[in-house]
């Protein structure tokens, strides 16, 4: 696992089931685990105690890995792949488990001679503590099927983790993208998911910025594939419903725990750059591309940006209203 943060740990730890793994992040947190194990906690009261990892914080701890799960944050992954590139073995399998668009085909170019797949990680974890992760909502994994996909997807699987095998990852990653344009709401909110997402305000700024994503996904040939009951295409009318509406007809938006943040709120909340450039970034640059404009988007990005300058303690907890009325209004 290189870049064993939040999601890294938690794939690392439930792999570690069936997998020699190893993981490798920052010094204070592979420290943490290296001293106290790892505790996985789950929806329904799950959890998991992990002992005996193998931490790193040397690149060259991937040496003679068949897979290695890249997990950093989008704007690191030109760093990450340099780092891996003189450590990789002939053979081994490099996945992309992380956000936006791009990252999978950076990858792929940056290391010509390996196998690159796309993987999609559909829920929320965040760090609950410094040897502690915790899975707020629930959903299957999504990897690339072909070549070096299988031995993963066996481990994944009996590691019991769900992951699905799927011929139309660029298709998966456009859907994911969808949904993920709500982190920077929930970030702003300061709320849990849960608590955010079931109040209309919040997500008619979600909706806001869903249109301007389908449109640049049309204007580019992009077809997001389905990944829930609702299609791609309705996603932002039924998030302008009333609250008891979307409550009946998009109940399962909702099954997510109490606790359950997205990762950019955490990010706000450890004074770390977030991924608005691979989440709203990539929209507005999209749209840019094929003569559109994305202005919701634009607006969002601005707003988190001046979260990220603000320390931790003065990031400021939006309303919904207010954060609707700082939307260009809708065309």
């Amino acid at each position: 696992m290189f870049g064993a943060g939040s999601i890294g740990c938690h794939l690392g730890g439930m792999l570690a089931a069936t997998a020699d793994v190893t993981l490798i992040g920052r010094p204070a947190a592979m420290a943490a685990i290296d001293a106290a194990g790892l505790t996985l906690t789950g929806p329904g009261g799950a959890r998991r105690e992990v002992r005996g990892l193998t931490v790193a914080t040397d690149p060259a701890a991937v040496a003679g890995a068949d897979h290695v799960l890249v997990t950093v944050k989008s704007a690191d992954t030109a760093t990450a792949a340099r780092e891996l590139a003189p450590h990789l073995g002939p053979d081994a399998v490099v996945v992309s488990f992380q956000n936006g668009l791009r990252n999978t085909r950076a990858l792929a170019a940056a290391l010509p001679a390996h196998r690159v797949l796309a993987g999609m990680v559909p829920y929320n974890v965040v760090r609950t503590g410094p040897a502690a992760v915790h899975q707020g909502s629930g959903g299957s994994l999504m990897l690339a099927a072909g070549e070096g996909a299988a031995a993963l997807a066996g481990a994944a699987r009996a590691s019991a983790l769900r992951l699905d095998l799927r011929p139309d990852m660029p298709a998966v990653q456009a859907a994911k993208l969808l949904l993920n344009l709500n982190n920077a709401v929930n970030a702003l909110s300061g709320l849990p998911l849960r608590e955010q997402v079931g109040q209309r305000a919040f997500r008619r700024c979600v909706a806001r910025c869903q249109r301007e994503a389908l449109a640049a996904f049309r204007a580019a040939g992009v077809t997001p594939a389905r990944l829930g009951p609702v299609p791609p295409g309705l996603m932002p009318w039924v998030l302008g419903l009333p609250d008891a509406l979307f409550q009946r007809l998009a109940g399962a938006s909702l099954r997510i725990d109490a606790t359950a943040r997205s990762s950019m709120w955490e990010d706000l909340q450890r004074g770390r750059p977030t991924e608005i450039d691979s989440l709203q970034g990539e929209i507005v640059a999209l749209a840019e591309r094929h003569g559109l404009t994305a202005p919701a988007n634009a607006r969002l990005i601005t707003l988190v940006r001046r979260a990220e300058a603000a320390a931790p303690a003065a990031t400021p907890a939006w309303t919904g209203p207010a954060l609707l009325a700082q939307l260009p209004p809708a065309r």
